[in-house]
């Protein structure tokens, strides 16, 4: 090897190791190839995976008309192919005389003289180094031997650029594997103990927009009269409120049919929900994933035009249908919840009117029998003063069963609760309590009853402040074996504290999870994102201890007529 060649070896080598573009190495290899032996041309021939056919050509030396004019590009027959059948370096002054040659294609340049060597990576064929056209002559002995050195360069350089391809790749799929994770892990945070099914529609919209950058994102949901829109996020989302999915044909039925997502592009129709226009707009791209929970389909969401312009990619599929996992998790937890708080406020109700039933039964309903019984002997008689002495005792025992009346239906649902608010209507209930045998100690302060302010408390509050103190003092009544009682219903730091204490036998708290009204009061007071503490002994009685924040009605302003 010459000299030059040797000096110019040591400076192209280590730019070649230190390039990590797998097709700058092959570039920058016609590059050094040429400069180093002084040919005109020069091309690289890169196996197919058998090792038997040039997979990919690539040139230098000859401009992309020229290439053009060719036309195909060799497939490693003629002396090409040489090389590959014997791997090893092959020198020709006139290429034309080699058994193997053939000749070239219509508008190929001429060329005589050649120099060919194999490359390697490792124990494995990657190509063959062609070179033609030496200036000054023939190719000799030191061309060989720097081509062949250069090989070797390129060898090491291509091996570099794969593990730094293979690093890269690995790092992405890296990046990925987090982005999914936080993408997941913010839907976990943002839902983590929310059961509100239409809150956790309305957060999964809006997350899953974002996620994917989309236009509008719209959540179907399967309910038993087929498949709606339940929720939807971006522009014109009001539209497709309770919108129903076609069963037939629509890209939403599908994917829930194959729980596959599926994604359209701009050249294909977006038949999502009944047709490509929906709601008087057309929408050029789409993705639908489904909603898959504990193995069944409950929904889809339908990501609708990404704003970037583009189609939604292969990436994007992903990232929504990982989120999807978590969504689905959300919104299937959320329906159990919902169904079983309705099924428990159906038992409730039930419980309810079984209670009703029974005390008109037991009570109203058998003594107004026993008041037509005295009436009907009194009719049979003809003694005035006996009929009148009937008639008397039914008025008076009719008297006794209105006001019967009147406590149930102020049971049902106090007058003074509306009128007057919650402390006029505790103070009603503790006389009827009273009234049955116990002896109730009664204590409101509310900022309204003290007239600190002249709003009233919302409804619900007031509605669930009395229900629960009903119940306990109900509870007493019927359990407890009680003599007194203290009801204390107070307001301060923006939150309200109702305590029911009693004096009787108490009982274990574990099972006041399954009676004793606890479960309906439990229910009010997580609606009102209060607290409910119970402690109960034999010693002590029992104390059940509520705290709700506070909610106030706005106050009514007056209008000058």
């Amino acid at each position: 090897m010459r000299e030059d060649q040797y000096r110019q070896l040591l400076s192209v080598g280590r730019t070649l190791v230190e390039t990590v573009e797998p097709e700058r190495v092959l570039e920058r290899l016609l590059e050094v190839a040429r400069d180093v032996t002084g040919a005109r041309y020069a091309a690289l021939g890169v196996l197919d995976p058998e090792g038997r056919r040039l997979d990919r050509f690539l040139t230098a030396g000859i401009d992309g008309a020229r290439r053009r004019e060719i036309g195909e590009l060799p497939q490693g027959r003629g002396v090409l192919g040489e090389l590959i059948r014997r791997p090893a370096p092959l020198r020709l002054d006139t290429v034309g005389d080699h058994p193997s040659s053939y000749g070239f294609p219509p508008g190929h340049p001429e060329m005589s003289t050649f120099l060919g060597v194999p490359v390697q990576v490792g124990d494995t064929p990657f190509g063959n180094l062609y070179l033609t056209e030496k200036e000054g002559g023939p190719f000799d002995a030191d061309d060989e031997e720097a081509v062949v050195a250069i090989a070797e360069w390129a060898a090491v350089a291509i091996q570099n650029a794969r593990l730094h391809d293979d690093v890269t790749r690995q790092r992405d799929e890296l990046e990925r594997s987090v982005e999914t994770l936080e993408t997941t892990s913010s839907i976990a945070k943002a839902l983590a103990g929310e059961t509100n099914l239409d809150r956790i529609l309305e957060l999964i919209a809006k997350r899953g927009r974002a996620v994917v950058d989309a236009r509008l994102l719209i959540i179907t949901l399967v309910t038993p009269d087929g498949v709606t829109v339940a929720a939807a996020a971006g522009e014109g989302a009001r539209d497709f409120d309770g919108m129903a999915v076609s069963a037939d044909g629509s890209a939403t039925a599908m994917v829930l049919e194959n729980r596959r997502p599926m994604r359209f592009g701009r050249s294909d129709a977006v038949p999502l929900l009944k047709n490509a226009e929906i709601a008087g707009r057309r929408f050029e791209t789409a993705l639908i994933v489904p909603l898959v929970y504990r193995g069944k389909g409950i929904g889809a969401l339908g990501a609708l035009d990404c704003l970037s312009g583009a189609s939604f990619t292969a990436e994007d599929e992903r990232l929504l249908e990982a989120f999807a996992d978590s969504a689905a998790t959300a919104v299937g937890t959320a329906q159990t919840v919902d169904a079983e708080q309705r099924r428990r406020a159906l038992r409730a109700a039930e419980a309810e009117r079984r209670r009703w039933a029974r005390e008109l039964h037991d009570d109203t309903l058998q003594e107004l029998a026993a008041v037509r019984l005295g009436l009907s002997m009194g009719q049979r008689s003809d003694d005035v003063d006996q009929l009148r002495a009937a008639m008397q005792r039914a008025m008076g025992e009719l008297d006794t069963r209105i006001g019967a009346l009147r406590a149930l239906i102020a049971d049902l649902r106090p007058a003074a609760l509306d009128e007057l608010g919650v402390a006029s209507a505790l103070e009603n209930l503790v006389q009827r309590v009273e009234a049955r045998g116990l002896d109730v100690e009664l204590s409101v302060s509310l900022a309204y009853e003290r007239g600190d302010a002249q709003t009233r408390h919302v409804a619900e509050l007031e509605d669930s402040i009395y229900r629960i103190v009903q119940e306990a003092l109900t509870n007493v009544l019927k359990h407890a074996n009680a003599t007194r009682a203290t009801v204390s219903v107070v307001e301060h730091d923006g939150e309200i504290d109702v305590q029911v204490t009693d004096d009787g036998d108490g009982f274990a708290t574990q099972d006041a999870t399954v009676g004793y009204g606890i479960v309906g009061m439990r229910e009010r007071v997580d609606l009102l994102d209060g607290t409910l503490e119970i402690l109960s002994s034999a010693e002590q009685g029992t104390t059940l201890r509520v705290r709700v924040p506070e909610h106030r009605r706005p106050p009514v302003v007056s209008r000058a007529s």
